[in-house]
């Protein structure tokens, strides 16, 4: 009999059977994966020493992609098969994306999502994250050793319920299990709490390549509270670098430029970007497919000047999320810079003179994310220590509401409000004889649902008719952890119910989602192959013995064509299992699984047979 490990609900298991889970930033620019060993989390790197996995995937002829360093080199040469800031298309419609006349993609305007035209086909947002998530994934099973039983994946705090979804999404077909969706913002304070045992009122000033989040949060004993957060997952680095771009196209007085020459400037302007963050004055240097030349110096002043109101217009959700707070500036204990655009000095500059402190920046801004996701993924996955009492308390971002008469939309959850929840508010008929009422979800903070993004509709039916404004119709809303939502409708006299789980209507129905499941699968990398292969050739080699044991111990059962028979499957496995197609082996071991059921049926009756025999019915009973 085999002895079981039993332990308290909460605690760790021991450590030979920790569950080894993992805390993913999803970045704009940059992507990471990091763990908790030995009760301190830290960042993962590659077999060749890096943690930074450039967010960019460059498809080719052939079907294959590149992701990280390799497709990173390409883009000045193949700007439209290298997807670079994808994060800023997830869940997005065409209209929604800045300056995307400036990109050098071919766009195709899908409803609610963008597809990208590249030599390997029409590619979603989501398809190109999963491959980066995917990996992400191997890098961390290889530095561990073994499979994942889940990920915390971190999100912007503004991100809406498409946006999550979409997300979600990308992690599934890249085979992970999400265990939770995290805002950024909060998993760097999750980090900082832990690391410095603060206790107070932090501000979380988080400006990545592509989304900027600022989250209010109280940290008392051991408790997680966020107050309220804002921000615009439409501002980031990359509006810098775009400034910027457009300064150097305007001084040195260039011509339309292609998209190599976009794309190769827009590179340079980066490099020019980081450089001023150390330096007083850059040269900026290039040679344009077109001949043009461009030579031009550019001081930090002047780049301040010119993106002022870059970092201005981050202000703005600042002091409106410390007003959803009620808090003042004069409230708040500290302030925490995540995301690599916090290291321009005048970034800095400016949170330290709004909150009259200087920011805290111990922790590298680049991992701080990943770090405290790795930390929620390690309690998520039940790998909790002694004295790890600590609960988290985020919000939602938006508000999420339903559409009522006269296209009104009416709150049915703030934005803010603590997640998980929920809430539910009464509705009635508009006309006489109504045996049906549209639910139509939307989210967003205005009044009217034209200017709300739209998440669902379904239908109630089975109304009983009644006069106008009798009927009692309960609608209930449910966000989970996750910040993903459930609707309910039901009419209280008769019982009739609807419901849904809201799936963002960005592009992706299941069958899409399952079309490029299937492909994720067909196309994984090399050593996801190389794992299956030696899954399929473990099995083999499990089914060969136990079939030659069966073979030697109870042979006479079979007749000399089926003891044949089944021997010349044993030696197709075999063969099989020397190969290096596991869908061949696969095959063998099924064939060989099907043609041994009517002796394993044989066997188990002669084994009943031989337990029974002499005995009487009363003994038996």
């Amino acid at each position: 009999m085999a002895l079981l490990q039993i332990s308290e609900p909460g605690m760790s298991t021991a450590p030979h059977q920790r569950r080894l889970a993992v805390g993913i930033d999803l970045g704009t620019t940059n992507s990471l994966v990091a763990t908790v060993r030995n009760s301190i989390p830290e960042v993962l790197a590659d077999d060749d020493g890096r943690v930074l996995l450039p967010s960019v995937v460059r498809y080719l002829p052939n079907g294959h992609a590149n992701i990280g360093y390799k497709a990173q080199a390409a883009q000045t040469t193949d700007p439209r098969n290298t997807i670079v800031s994808v994060k800023r298309f997830m869940g997005r419609g065409l209209k929604d994306i800045a300056h995307a006349e400036n990109m050098p993609y071919d766009f195709q305007d899908q409803p609610g999502m963008v597809q990208i035209k590249t030599v390997a086909g029409v590619k979603s947002p989501v398809e190109v994250s999963a491959q980066i998530l995917a990996t992400l994934r191997q890098t961390a099973e290889d530095a561990l050793g073994d499979d994942l039983v889940g990920a915390v994946i971190t999100v912007p705090a503004y991100f809406d319920d498409a946006q999550r979804q979409a997300t979600k999404d990308a992690a599934q077909l890249a085979g992970l299990n999400v265990l939770r969706l995290l805002n950024e913002p909060t998993a760097a304070a999750i980090a900082y709490g832990l690391d410095n045992s603060s206790e107070g009122v932090f501000a979380v000033y988080d400006l990545g390549g592509g989304t900027f989040d600022i989250s209010i949060l109280k940290l008392t004993r051991g408790v997680f509270e966020v107050l309220a957060t804002g921000g615009d997952s439409a501002l980031g680095g990359d509006d810098f670098d775009h400034r910027l771009f457009c300064w150097i196209s305007h001084e040195a007085q260039l011509q339309p430029l292609s998209d190599e020459d976009t794309r190769l400037l827009m590179v340079k302007a980066r490099e020019v970007k980081e450089l001023l963050s150390t330096k007083d004055e850059v040269q900026i240097d290039a040679v344009l497919r077109s001949g043009e030349e461009v030579h031009l110096s550019i001081t930090a002043a002047q780049f301040n000047e010119i993106t002022q109101h870059l970092v201005a217009k981050t202000m703005a959700p600042v002091r409106k999320a410390l007003r959803d707070a009620g808090l003042t500036v004069e409230d708040v204990d500290g302030v925490v810079l995540v995301g690599g655009a916090t290291r321009m000095p005048h970034i800095r500059r400016a949170v330290g003179e709004f909150f009259k402190t200087n920011p805290l920046s111990n922790i590298d801004p680049d991992k701080v994310v990943a770090l405290g996701a790795a930390v929620q993924a390690n309690l998520l996955a039940g790998n909790r220590a002694p004295g790890d009492d600590w609960l988290l308390l985020d919000v939602i971002p938006l508000s999420l509401g339903i559409e009522t008469m006269g296209g009104l939309a009416e709150k049915v959850i703030p934005r803010n409000s603590t997640i998980p929840c929920a809430r539910a508010q009464e509705f009635t008929t508009f006309k006489d004889g109504q045996t049906a009422m549209a639910i139509h979800v939307v989210q967003g903070e205005r009044e009217l649902v034209a200017d709300c993004r739209s998440l669902a509709r379904f239908e109630l039916r089975g109304i009983p008719p009644m006069a106008a404004g009798a009927a009692r119709i309960r609608v209930t809303y449910q966000v989970d952890a996750d910040g993903l939502l459930a609707v309910s409708a039901r009419e209280m006299t008769s019982g009739v119910e609807a419901s849904i789980t809201v799936k963002p209507s960005y592009g992706l129905g299941d069958d899409e989602i399952a079309r490029m499941l299937q492909e994720s699968f067909s196309s994984a990398d090399e050593d996801m192959q190389r794992r299956a292969l030696r899954e399929e050739q473990v099995e083999a080699e499990r089914i060969v013995l136990a079939t030659r044991s069966a073979l030697q111990a109870d042979a006479a059962l079979l007749s000399e064509a089926e003891r044949q028979a089944i021997e010349a499957q044993v030696e197709a496995v075999s063969a099989a299992a020397q190969g290096t197609d596991h869908l061949a082996i696969k095959a063998a071991v099924d064939a060989l699984a099907h043609g041994t059921e009517e002796f394993a049926a044989r066997r188990m009756d002669r084994s009943v047979h031989a337990a029974l025999a002499g005995k009487k019915l009363d003994e038996v009973a």
